[in-house]
C-alpha cells in the first residue's frame, strides 16, 4: 500500500467522511445488536445468523480501516491548486466526439470519487489519462476496448 496523496474534491472528501461516520456510529451498533441476537439463539458453532453477523462485522471494520487510511492521505483540491486552462483533476471538461458529434461533459476525479453514472471519471481511466494536461481545442485519440475514440476539448471549467 503506497503512501501517495489522494486528491479529492471537497464533495468527495465529505462523502468518504460521512460514510466513515455512518459505519462507526450506526452500522457498528446494528452489527452489535445482530451479534447479540444471534448469541441468544444458542450454539454458536452451527449458528448461520452469528456467522453472517461476524462476516458483516469483518467487512465493516475493514472498510472503516480503509476509509481512515485514505482520509489520512487526502489532499483537498482548491481552486488555486491547478491551472485553469488545462485539464487536471477537479476540472469539468466539455468534449465533442468527432465521429458522432455527440457532446459530452465529464468531471475528472480520483479513482476514489469516480462515478461514471454521474459523469465523474477517474484520472486513471483511459479517457482521464488522455485528457490530463490538455487544453481547449486539443484533439485527443483514446484507445479503448471498443476501438479508438476521438474527442475535441471544447471547454474546461472548475
Amino acid at each position: 500500500m503506497g503512501l501517495d496523496a489522494i486528491y479529492l474534491t471537497q464533495e468527495g472528501y465529505e462523502k468518504l467522511r460521512e460514510e466513515l461516520e455512518y459505519l462507526e456510529r450506526t452500522k457498528r451498533r446494528q452489527i452489535a445488536k445482530a451479534l447479540e441476537h444471534a448469541r441468544s439463539l444458542g450454539d454458536l458453532s452451527e449458528n448461520a445468523e452469528y456467522d453472517a453477523a461476524k462476516n458483516e462485522q469483518a467487512h465493516c471494520e475493514k472498510r472503516i480501516a480503509d476509509l481512515k487510511e485514505k482520509l489520512s492521505r487526502t489532499k483537498i483540491l482548491g481552486q488555486g491548486d491547478v491551472p485553469k486552462d488545462q485539464v487536471f483533476i477537479g476540472a469539468k471538461v466539455g468534449l465533442t466526439d468527432l465521429d458522432t458529434q455527440e457532446e459530452l461533459e465529464y468531471l475528472l476525479v480520483s479513482k476514489e470519487e469516480a462515478d461514471y453514472d454521474h459523469g465523474k471519471i477517474s484520472i486513471d481511466s483511459p479517457v482521464g489519462k488522455a485528457l490530463m494536461q490538455r487544453k481547449i481545442e486539443d484533439v485527443v485519440e483514446i484507445k479503448v476496448p471498443a476501438g479508438i475514440i476521438r474527442y475535441k476539448i471544447t471547454k474546461i471549467t472548475r
